[in-house]
């Protein structure tokens, strides 16, 4: 009996300092777990609106990780932090909130930069016209078309909404994370600096540790169309570059710009987020700070666009999150979309050069014509798209079609040669295979059934 409750004694013993040694030096693994559950629910709580046991049981828990289930989270609505943890106490997660910035996430020991919030201008736009059309709101309503998860759903012709769908607990005025969608926005930025003057595509010398090997030659053009040569790893699920980048680093261009050179620029694409990261940093250093380059992106792109749910996350540097966190309605997503369908245009104001987007819809040289400058030209490879050359083939969608695509099934479709947008927003990990472009090649079908298609503009 002794030796027994000596044996259960060390065996506490041994746990207790397990878990106390977890506590003060938890596995990257684990770092990257608690600051992911912390940013989502941060976000999701104070730009949303949402319940934070809800985000955490169906946005960080429920598809499929297993370490994030066992993630907890402390939410205190007067400071704007958020804390999460493995068990509640592994793993040091946190995240505050900041009005007009959103949330930040804070590794351990560090403080965010003090940046001031945007002032938004006066609203002026009115709400998006709408045509209810039944047999179009019929595809939306299939949820075979619709997908799994779906959170929202329009179609846009000729610049009015013509269907509109929303899951459960979502509406037209939930604000949702578009992640990689956000790319395309970044690109809209750079643009509109270069019509400004601000910054030429062929810009070189990016960073000042960029001197002495053949990142100095990488411009601004090869970052736009992911062919930089720099090493970065996007896996997900593990500690990789892209999670470090996102969850354990205080300044994310920082870490990026750190990384090697693997290739001489333009001879390789690489999907990267950092490089839109990077793209981040080179648009805000065009200003003599980053509180100006934040409020230059609200007046120049989001007031004059009516975005007015749109929030823009930065790091705990203030480079802004340009890779993956802004938040918008899907109404508003839709209007950043309308604005790309009519080249740069919103209503009569252009808003970015001319030329600008026709250029980010030409086939970066290395991509195998699958992407331009921050915009896909293909829809993603679920379903019977897998393996595909052309993922949109086995659709019959417009050869004319590209694509903003983020992850966990953000998507909308531009197609100018039907005036068309279909955007589809939710949360459907890759894993259930969700092909969006069914959807919108059923809308396709069914406004070509009856309608004249302009052939001239594919």
């Amino acid at each position: 009996m002794r030796i027994a409750i000596a044996i259960v004694k060390w065996l506490a013993v041994g746990l207790a300092a397990a878990v106390a040694w977890l506590w003060i030096a938890p596995p990257a693994l684990f770092r990257v777990g608690s600051g992911y559950a912390a940013k989502i629910v941060c976000s999701n709580v104070f730009i949303a609106g949402r319940e934070a046991d809800v985000v955490l049981a169906d946005d960080v828990q429920a598809p499929g990780k297993p370490l994030l289930r066992l993630m907890r989270v402390r939410v205190d609505r007067e400071s704007g932090l958020v804390e999460a943890g493995l068990l509640g106490i592994i793993g040091g997660g946190r995240a505050v909130y900041r009005e007009g910035l959103g949330c930040t996430v804070l590794p351990r020991g560090v403080l965010p930069k003090q940046l001031a919030a945007p002032q938004r201008m006066p609203a002026q736009e009115r709400e998006w016209p709408a045509s209810p059309d039944a047999a179009i709101s019929a595809l939306l309503g299939d949820d075979t078309l619709a997908g799994p998860g779906m959170r929202a759903a329009l179609v846009i012709h000729d610049g009015r909404i013509i269907a509109e769908r929303y899951g459960e607990g979502f509406g037209p005025n939930t604000p949702l994370l578009g992640w990689s969608m956000t790319k395309t926005v970044m690109a809209a930025l750079v643009g509109a600096a270069v019509g400004e003057g601000r910054l030429n595509v062929g810009q070189s010398g990016l960073f000042p540790e960029w001197t002495d090997d053949s990142r100095a030659k990488v411009t601004i053009a090869d970052l736009l169309g992911m062919e930089s040569g720099l090493a970065f790893n996007e896996d997900y699920g593990h500690v990789s570059d892209v999670t470090r980048m996102l969850y354990l680093e205080p300044d994310m261009a920082a870490f990026v710009a750190s990384l090697p050179a693997e290739t001489e620029p333009g001879r390789r694409f690489r999907y990267s987020s950092g490089t839109t990261v990077l793209l981040s940093r080179v648009w805000q250093n065009a200003f003599p700070d980053d509180s100006a380059a934040i409020a230059w992106a609200y007046r120049t792109l989001f007031d004059p666009l009516g975005m007015r749910s749109a929030v823009l996350e930065a790091d705990a540097s203030g480079t802004a999150g340009g890779s993956s966190y802004l938040y918008a309605t899907a109404r508003d997503w839709a209007r950043f979309a309308q604005m790309l369908l009519d080249d740069g245009i919103w209503r009569g104001r252009r808003i970015l050069p001319e030329g600008w987007v026709e250029w980010m819809r030409a086939p970066a040289q290395s991509s195998r014509g699958s992407y331009g400058r921050h915009v896909w030209l293909h829809g993603p490879r679920r379903g019977p798209a897998r393996g595909q050359a052309n993922p949109d083939a086995p659709f019959d969608l417009p050869p004319d079609a590209f694509w903003m695509i983020g992850h966990d099934g953000q998507t909308i479709a531009i197609i100018p040669s039907r005036r068309l947008i279909v955007l589809r927003m939710g949360l459907t990990p890759g894993w259930l295979d969700y092909p969006p472009q069914a959807l919108v090649g059923a809308v396709v079908k069914e406004l070509d059934r009856r309608l004249p298609v302009d052939e001239s503009v594919q």
